[in-house]
């Protein structure tokens, strides 16, 4: 076979210098001269060349068809499908499938947004567990868990949390913050003590502190948000009281701590509103038990300050309850502890009796002078403190004081009819702390006050008297009681002598109680006829209408109302009565009062109920005991004085003729039903027998 004539290939580039040219001379001589040519295969197998894709071989059998055809089948490589979706991305890239996609992202994020909807339950269980956990850490270690109290106060501000979290956190974080603060209040730091270098237990001690002082002020103004939002801002009633509960159970655990201002304008807030409902109420207990509990009295000087503050901006419209607060008050009285009637209870100085004696143990000289130089300054700071103390409890008890009076009077110049009860009730109470100076003005409001009671009480026959009831029980508000009233400034206006010395008394003090007197001898017969003589101001003979709800709340509230002003008409009675029978503080009662008391007294005896009667014989026991023969001429006719005939209607002590007539009750009373009042009838005749 024939070799088709070669082609003369174009030099492309000149050869490299220095080459050595790899052909023959065979080669040459076809070519041409080796000198001109060079290894033209060499050059272009090192150019580059176009890599070519391997196809894929197929190895599945055709198939015929009926028809007779056969047809190949194609197969897809996953190559062939990454090009394929390669290729159909690199079509939809374009404006409009740019925006498609964009679509597709937002419809993702909108997806992420919306989060599985936890229920209220789980929230609830998820809460407690985090809480549990979070209060076992501070209360194990709380200066390294400051952070905490942060955390948890977030918990009760998130405002899509549900109202049962809200209350744990609140809870919660009460019962920390009454385990966690110190028995001290914080001072604020000042700047010199910042930039001076302590130690490094200092350091972690202040960063507690301020760590705590913060967190707590934020939870009583989460409090006190909760308690008095603003306008246009809806609090859940529940959420509402467990705020008050929560402030009422950090004033009474912990009244000593910063804040407590803050906590006490919650309270006060509360006591300012006229509703009466179950948060008043727990208000009102916890105001008492502070009160009661206070010994050096700042925590009731401050109370006592917003109170009055309260009273003024609203003129004195309040409930007659938030003054009966006062009674629980402890005015310039003597702290010692109470004796007990089973042992005796020694002082810590004083070694028991009959325990034997410790072996000495050697000192020395020098250390036995030591110790008793210590013992000396010792007892020197005890006496320094406790000085002090006493100093600053009688200035604060003694500031409280003045505001109580000042309220009382105040009250007293207005003559708010429902405030009078609590008003005298007070009086009565802390009648011996009042200065001798106020005295005759004290003596004469409680006379108007007697006069305008008895006009009222002779107003009560007329049809006056029932429009003003009518008007008074379709305002919601009690009636006021005014023969109470009057037996309340009558016990006032013995007990403002009571506290003080007889005879100083009667050398500077020219008061003369007759008034009182009358008054309470002519209001024997109309009290002996009350029917409510046993009965509390709370209290009363009438039930409840079960279809009216407010007569029922009323009443709940009512007997769910600590025992403060709850006195009886007949212990009022009987008070006044041993004030002016007994009682030698105004000196010896004449014999003409002794026997025209006895004589009423054992009239209004028959009259009254048995534990009354009883309560009454036992006072007139006593009379007898130490004045039996001023009166003993009342039960023996034959030792009588008198001429004429006996006055029983008479207004006067003086113009009744009491030596004229005799105590015929004593038959009747020996003859009634109880057996105890029987007893007590006959013990006073032996008792008036005895004295002959």
């Amino acid at each position: 076979m024939a070799r088709g004539p070669t082609v003369k290939r174009r030099r492309l580039s000149p050869p490299v210098d220095g080459g050595k040219p790899s052909k023959s001379k065979a080669n040459a001589k076809a070519y041409g001269d080796s000198e001109d040519e060079w290894d033209v295969e060499q050059d272009y197998e090192r150019r580059p060349r176009k890599s070519e894709k391997k196809k894929t071989e197929n190895n599945r059998l055709p198939i015929k068809t009926s028809e007779g055809f056969v047809h190949e089948v194609e197969t897809q490589t996953p190559d062939a499908d990454a090009n394929a979706d390669a290729d159909a991305a690199e079509e939809t890239d374009s404006f409009l499938g740019t925006d498609d996609e964009g679509d597709d992202v937002s419809e993702s994020e909108e997806v992420e947004e919306k989060k599985p909807k936890i229920p209220i339950k789980v929230q609830i269980m998820q809460a407690k567990e985090e809480l549990a956990r979070m209060a076992t850490l501070i209360n194990e270690d709380p200066e390294e868990h400051t952070a905490l109290f942060k955390t948890m106060a977030d918990m009760a501000a998130r405002p899509d949390a549900p109202i049962t979290v809200k209350k744990l956190a609140l809870a919660s974080q009460a019962a920390i913050y009454k385990d966690v603060i110190p028995g001290y209040r914080i001072r604020p730091i000042t700047e010199e003590e910042m930039g001076g270098k302590v130690s490094k237990e200092v350091r972690k001690l202040r960063d507690f502190e301020q760590a705590l002082v913060a967190g707590y002020r934020n939870y009583v103004q989460t409090l006190g948000a909760l308690t008095k939002p603003g306008k246009n801002v809806h609090v859940d009633p529940s959420l509402k009281s467990l705020a008050i509960n929560c402030t009422c159970t950090m004033l009474e655990s912990v009244p000593h701590f910063n804040f407590r201002n803050e906590l006490l304008k919650i309270l006060v807030n509360k006591l300012a509103r006229k509703q009466i409902d179950a948060d008043f109420v727990k208000c009102r207990e916890s105001l008492e038990s502070i009160f009661r509990k206070d010994e050096d009295g700042l925590v009731s000087l401050e109370a006592v300050k917003l109170l009055s503050k309260m009273m003024k901006a609203r003129d004195f419209q309040i409930n007659e309850t938030v003054l009966d607060t006062f009674l629980s008050l402890r005015l310039l009285g003597e702290f010692s502890q109470k004796a007990s009637r089973d042992r005796v209870d020694r002082r810590e100085e004083e070694a028991p009796i009959g325990k034997k004696k410790q072996v000495r143990e050697f000192r020395t000289k020098k250390l036995r002078k030591t110790m008793k130089e210590q013992k000396i300054v010792e007892k020197d700071m005890k006496q320094a403190d406790a000085l002090v103390s006493h100093e600053d409890r009688d200035k604060n008890q003694a500031e409280t004081l003045k505001l109580v009076f000042g309220i009382y009077f105040r009250i007293l110049k207005q003559r708010i009819p429902k405030l009078m009860g609590p008003v005298l009730e007070g009086l009565a109470k802390y009648a011996h702390l009042i200065n001798q100076d106020f005295f005759g003005d004290l003596l004469e409001a409680m006379k108007d006050l007697i006069a305008h009671a008895e006009r009222d009480e002779k107003a009560e026959e007329g049809d006056e008297n029932e429009e003003v009831e009518e008007e008074t029980e379709a305002q919601g508000a009690r009636p006021r009681d005014t023969r109470r009233e009057a037996l309340l400034c009558t016990i006032t206006a013995f007990a403002l002598l009571e506290g003080q010395d007889a005879s100083k008394a009667a050398s500077t003090l020219h008061l003369d109680l007759g008034f009182f007197v009358q008054h309470l001898y002519r209001s024997l017969y109309s009290l002996s006829t009350n029917s409510e003589v046993e009965f509390n101001p709370n209290t009363s003979l009438r039930l409840a209408d079960p279809n009216n709800a407010d007569d029922e709340n009323q009443l709940t509230q009512a007997r769910s109302r600590n025992k403060v002003n709850f006195q009886t008409p007949m212990v009022l009675l009987l008070r006044c009565l041993h004030f002016t029978l007994i009682s030698r503080a105004h000196g010896m009662p004449p014999p003409v009062r002794l026997a025209t008391f006895s004589k009423r007294l054992m009239t209004t005896a028959l009259q009254l109920p048995e534990k009354s009667a009883m309560a009454t014989l036992a006072l007139m026991n006593q009379v007898a005991k130490h004045n039996a023969r001023r009166i003993s001429s009342l039960w023996h006719s034959d030792e009588r004085k008198g001429d004429g005939v006996f006055n029983p209607y008479a207004t006067d002590v003086e113009a009744t003729n009491v030596y004229a007539g005799s105590v015929w009750e004593g038959e009747l009373l020996r003859q009634h039903y109880c057996p105890q009042v029987r007893e007590a009838a006959i013990d006073i005749e032996k008792m008036l027998a005895s004295s002959k």
